[in-house]
Parts: structure tokens; C-alpha cells; sequence
């Protein structure tokens, strides 16, 4: 798998006529060169539903004169670029308005992603009708015409339908539609006999040829639908909507499925299907980085011009970065990610009932930001992965602890494994009681909303005072634990018939039990800290979080002076025996209303780091510069200063 993508999209409509007249093989040639790009996925079917090569199966854009496919692959391949090729598989607009009866609809018989044939936009096609035939018979020609290098297919996942042919048949299986779980299983069916009949096709033509099947996420705990796949495309563009705290998240996941995988940004200001916007230069430097230090491979998101021509200011731009990933690219095969801790994921786990689907999202992005902020070495897992090859398991918010799970933590803790558990997680789905022994007694949901944490430790940048806390909290009584932080009430809840101030009421001081709880097994903190933090972002939230996860990390991997908006993950490549530390350093701004951008780059200088090594060192240096570092190494611990980073910079630990 190829470090250096570019993933070109060509969702070019009818009305436009000509297509693709200014394509050139040596100008396209020549813009690969200057993006340093070693694969291309490239275009058969786009979103419009026309085929950009003479086709049997489908109708090629009548707009196009010529192969453009074809021309494509020809040139790529003679400078040893590969091509893996995409169809749009969900999306096809030129068959939607032929057969609208193949659509997806709701229970309410509208049509997704658009309501009606009144709008701009595209709509989507269920794979339980003809139009999966039609789909597989343009794969099987685009392979056994071209030499694709790899199959992408877009716009697919487990959707809700209740078109008539999902409705037929449910019935015929003497199911009941209104049953929303037995759709469930037929919709979960549907694209199960999807990906297989694919792979089929694959198989009969190219043996062994990679597939990846686009739905723009990676869902945690379902092993099942990754397994569909030869490799995962984490789609992640950061002003797209993801933002930057998505791809962490999704890596630090993802690498643990034993796949090959690549991060997917994209070269746009906005997101996809924008023309003429441009990111600065260095937004895309960091984002390949932080690709790479997370073990992924890049990808970088396109889109050609109708006219068929390359864009040089956006080569210009994708070289920026990618000049920098070919240079680091031996530091970077074959890694696995050193951890202290995981973070098992809502997404992936038993979500509590008083959970939300966003609050549960917000708690996986907001435990995501802390971890990162306070330079820990974590892994995010779902319930199958082996929770003892981690220090600390953080249950964030809402984990509801049934009979396996609970089963799982006991024998994780009875090897030495430390909870930190927060809010609603650690209860049995019930809500009534702790499934497992973290010290505490459950009273109930505190009524008073939102309340104050006084801690009886002192925190990093704050001194001592009763601190508002803005999510629920939990009632708990000691039960074996010690009390490291109490929570304190308001006179009473903001009312029409009672209220202060302009927020909330202040603290009433007054105890009101427990509020940070430790004991043999871990921690507890009484309210959705996670969650809290992804809406609020409260200093006080993180720095009790930092000091908890100390407190059960004495000895942590990796220690360093990056600061907060610093992100340092360790990759151990064994191989080679060596580990790579990366340490990055941008600062996203919000320009407009909603995206975050990075322009400047501020260089760090000094950055001290510790880094728990049992072997003996030989040798640390900055890669790819193999500048010598000076370091020591005692107490199983080699500590290094890097003198200078600036956007992202690796460090080789070489070990014996």
C-alpha cells in the first residue's frame, strides 16, 4: 500500500459539453511529479452516473470523446504511479431518474440524500434491488478492461430502507416491517450479500485485488463490516466537518484491526466538490504527518477539472507535504503503536440508556482531546480487544457494564489493570448499581444541575476552589474508596421561581458526598467529564482528568515538555528494532463560522522527552536528518532533548 495517494474525484455533469478536451498525458505526468504522488484512485462511474471510458454496461458521459479511463491508467503507470480505480456504487443520478422504484426510502416513502427530483443533489440506490446487477456488471467490465490496481466503492454502508422491494421482503420471510429489528437484520443482510457478491466479481477477474468499501467511517466494535474490506480509507477532512480531533479518533482504532490503512484529508478549504479552494500549505504538511504518526498511510482528496486538466496549484500544494512523507517513509512501514492506556469506545461498547447518540459521540471526542492534550500513549478499543496489554481502561460517560463486560473488567483487574470510569459508566444497564467495584455505592442522579467539584489535590494550573461542572452528576456514597475530590450543591436550580446571577446558582459549599472517588481497582469521577469537555472545553475538566490518570500511571511510557496542543504518539517498529517517536506541533483557528484551519507554524525549541526503553539503546538521532541526538539511558528510561520542531519531527530510539 502506497504511502503518497491522491484520490481523484470526476463528478462531472451532463450539461457541461465538452469533457476532458484539454487532458494531456505528459501535463498529468508532470503534475504527479510535483505532488510526489506514487498512487492515484481514479475514476470509471462518478456520483452522476456516467462512465469516463467506452462502456457496455453503462453509457459513457456525453460529453466524452475518448477513453479518459483508459488514457488515465496509461500514464500513471508509465512513471510507475499506481491506479486503483472508483466507482460511485451508491450514488447514480443518471439511473435515478430512470428507475426511482430502486431507490432507499424512509418510513415515510421519501427518497435520501435529496427529498424529491426538485432539488439539486443526488439520491441513494438499496442493493436489495436490480440495480445491484447493474452495479456488479460495471465492475466486471471496468476490471477485465482495465489494469486497476485496487477497486473503491463509494457511498455504501448498512442503510434503512423501506423502499417496496426491503418491504417484500421482510413479508416473505414472514417478517413484520414495523419490526424495526428484524429490518434491522435484513438491512444488515443486504450489505452483507453487497460486499460478498463484489468480492465474487473481484475474485473471478483479478484474484487478490485490494476493495474498499467508501461509508465515511470506520464504525468501532464492528469488526464485521471492517473484515469486508482488503484495507480501511479513514475519510477524514478536517474543515470538511471532521475536524481535527476525528482523525486521532479513527486511527488510534483502526490501527489495532491489524489492516492496512491510510488517512484521508483532502487539498479543499471546505470539503468535497469544491473548485478553486485551496488549503495553505502547511495545513496539509501537518495533516499527512499526523497520518503517519499514527501509523496510517496519506491520501489526499481531489478533483479534476471538466476540462480534463491537472490543477499545478494544487500538485504545488499536495508536493508540499508529500515531499516530506517520501522522506520519512522508512521510519514508517510495519509499525505497531505503543500504548498505556485504552479508551473503550462508546461507539464500540453497551451505551447506557440515559445516553444520546451525540453525547455518546461527544464522549469518545472529548476523552480523544484530553488523552491527546496530556501526552498519554493510548490505543481506542472496542469490547474483543485483549484489555491487558493496557495499563488503564477508561470507561468513558455512559459505558453500561453488562454480564460479559463486567466479567471481562474482573479478570482485568485481578491482574493488575486500573478503571478510570466516569458518570453513568461502570452501572449495570439497569442504572441502579456499580457492576463492578470501583469503591462507591450508587445514590442516585444528582438533581442539581449543573453542580461543583472541589478537589482535595491540587491541580496543575489552578488553585483550590469549588469548580461548575455543566454535565449530570452521580450521587455516590464511599464503599471501600478514598474520597480525592468532594462535589457541592447549589442553593437550588436555576427556576422561574428561584433563580441567580445570569447562569446558575453558585455553590451552596455544602458536602454533597463524593466527588472523585479511588480504590484497589481504579477511579471513579462522578459526572460525564468527557462529554462535558467536548461541549465546554474547562481547563478544570482536563486537569482533574491529568492528575486521575497519573495517579493510576506512576510509570507512563512517555513523558515530554510538548505543550497542550502538541500531539506525540510512540511507533514501534520491530523489525528494525527500533521505536519512532513523532511529535507534532500546529495550531488550528476558526476562520468563518465552522472550519478550522492551520496556517502558521510556529516552531518549538527544546522539547524534552522520556521514553521508558527496557533494551539497551545504541543510538537516537532525528530522522529523516540522521542528526545525532545526545541522550541517556538509565533506569530502563533513555531521555533525549529535541532541539527544534517544526511542524512534525521524528526521533529513532535504535534498541539492541
Amino acid at each position: 500500500m502506497r504511502f503518497r495517494q491522491v484520490h481523484l474525484d470526476f463528478h462531472t455533469s451532463e450539461a457541461i459539453r465538452p469533457i476532458g478536451e484539454n487532458f494531456n498525458k505528459q501535463q498529468f505526468q508532470e503534475m504527479l511529479k510535483l505532488g510526489h504522488v506514487d498512487s492515484i484512485t481514479v475514476f470509471s462511474k462518478c456520483h452522476h452516473g456516467w462512465a469516463y471510458h467506452p462502456s457496455e454496461a453503462n453509457e459513457i458521459h456525453p460529453g466524452l470523446s475518448f477513453d479518459l479511463l483508459g488514457a488515465i491508467i496509461e500514464a500513471a503507470h508509465e512513471i510507475g504511479v499506481k491506479t486503483p480505480v472508483y466507482l460511485s456504487a451508491g450514488l447514480d443520478e443518471k439511473l435515478a431518474r430512470r428507475h426511482p422504484e430502486w431507490l432507499i426510502r424512509d418510513a415515510e416513502d421519501r427518497t435520501n440524500w435529496v427529498k424529491s427530483f426538485l432539488e439539486p443533489g443526488y439520491h441513494q440506490f438499496c442493493m436489495n434491488s436490480p440495480y445491484l446487477d447493474v452495479l456488479l456488471a460495471q465492475i466486471r467490465e471496468t476490471l477485465i478492461r482495465y489494469d486497476a490496481d485496487g477497486l473503491f466503492l463509494d457511498i455504501v454502508g448498512v442503510r434503512n430502507c423501506y423502499c417496496h422491494n426491503c418491504l417484500e421482503s421482510i413479508r416473505r420471510e414472514g417478517g413484520d416491517p414495523r419490526d424495526e429489528a428484524a429490518m434491522q437484520k435484513l438491512w444488515e443482510r443486504t450489505y452483507a450479500t453487497y460486499t460478498a457478491r463484489v468480492k465474487e466479481e473481484v475474485e473471478a477477474v483479478k484474484p487478490g485485488l485490494p476493495i474498499f468499501h467508501n461509508g465515511g467511517h470506520i464504525r468501532r466494535g464492528r469488526r464485521d463490516l471492517a473484515a469486508m474490506n482488503t484495507h480501511l480509507e479513514l475519510e477524514s477532512l478536517p474543515t470538511g466537518g471532521w475536524g481535527y480531533d476525528h482523525f486521532p479518533l479513527s486511527a488510534r482504532y483502526a490501527q489495532q484491526l491489524g489492516y492496512d490503512f491510510l488517512g484521508m484529508t483532502g487539498k479543499f478549504h471546505t470539503t468535497w466538490g469544491e473548485f478553486g479552494g485551496y488549503k495553505h500549505p502547511n495545513a496539509l504538511r501537518y495533516e499527512a504527518a499526523l497520518s503517519i504518526a499514527n501509523g496510517a498511510r496519506c491520501s489526499i482528496g481531489d478533483q479534476l477539472h471538466p476540462d480534463g486538466r491537472m490543477d499545478e496549484a494544487t500538485y504545488r500544494l499536495i508536493g508540499e507535504a508529500y515531499r516530506e512523507v517520501e522522506s520519512k517513509e522508512a521510519w514508517c512501514h510495519q509499525v505497531a503503536n505503543v500504548a498505556d492506556v485504552a479508551l473503550l469506545s462508546l461507539e464500540a461498547t453497551g451505551i447506557h440508556p440515559m445516553a444520546t447518540r451525540d453525547a455518546a459521540s461527544d464522549s469518545d471526542a472529548g476523552a480523544v482531546r484530553m488523552l491527546l492534550e496530556g501526552k498519554f500513549l493510548f490505543d481506542v478499543i472496542d469490547r474483543e480487544q485483549d484489555f491487558t496489554l493496557y495499563k488503564v481502561v477508561i470507561l468513558p460517560d455512559y459505558v453500561a457494564v453488562d454480564g460479559d463486560l463486567q466479567s471481562k473488567l474482573e479478570q482485568y483487574v485481578q491482574k493488575g489493570g486500573k478503571i478510570l470510569a466516569t458518570g453513568w459508566s461502570g452501572l449495570a444497564p439497569d442504572g441502579g448499581r456499580f457492576a463492578i467495584d470501583l469503591g462507591v455505592r450508587h445514590v442516585g442522579a444528582n438533581p442539581c444541575r449543573p453542580d461543583y467539584f472541589h478537589p482535595l489535590f491540587e491541580l496543575g494550573s489552578l488553585g483550590e476552589a469549588s469548580f461548575i461542572f455543566y454535565s449530570q452528576g452521580q450521587r455516590i456514597e464511599l464503599d471501600g474508596g478514598v474520597e480525592l475530590g468532594r462535589r457541592e450543591d447549589p442553593y437550588f436550580n436555576r427556576d422561574a421561581a428561584a433563580f441567580c446571577s445570569h447562569q446558575h446558582t453558585p455553590s451552596s459549599h455544602a458536602y454533597g458526598g463524593p466527588g472523585m472517588v479511588e480504590s484497589g481497582n481504579g477511579i471513579y469521577i462522578a459526572w460525564n467529564i468527557f462529554e462535558d469537555y467536548a461541549a465546554k472545553g474547562s481547563l478544570v475538566l482536563k486537569e482533574a482528568f491529568v492528575h486521575a490518570l497519573n495517579r493510576l500511571l506512576p510509570n507512563k511510557t512517555l513523558t515530554t515538555t510538548l505543550p497542550a496542543q502538541g500531539i506525540v504518539t510512540l511507533q514501534d517498529q520491530q523489525g528494525e528494532k527500533r521505536l519512532v517517536n513523532h511529535l507534532l506541533y500546529a495550531s488550528p483557528v476558526r476562520r468563518g463560522k465552522t472550519i478550522e484551519v492551520i496556517e502558521d507554524i510556529v516552531p518549538l525549541y527544546d522539547v524534552e522527552v522520556s521514553v521508558a526503553v527496557p533494551q539497551p539503546v545504541k543510538r537516537v538521532y532525528l530522522a529523516p536528518q540522521l542528526t545525532e541526538l545526545p541522550f541517556q539511558q538509565e533506569k530502563g528510561r533513555v531521555s533525549y532533548t529535541v532541539p527544534r520542531l517544526e511542524c512534525h519531527q521524528m526521533v529513532v530510539v535504535d534498541y539492541e
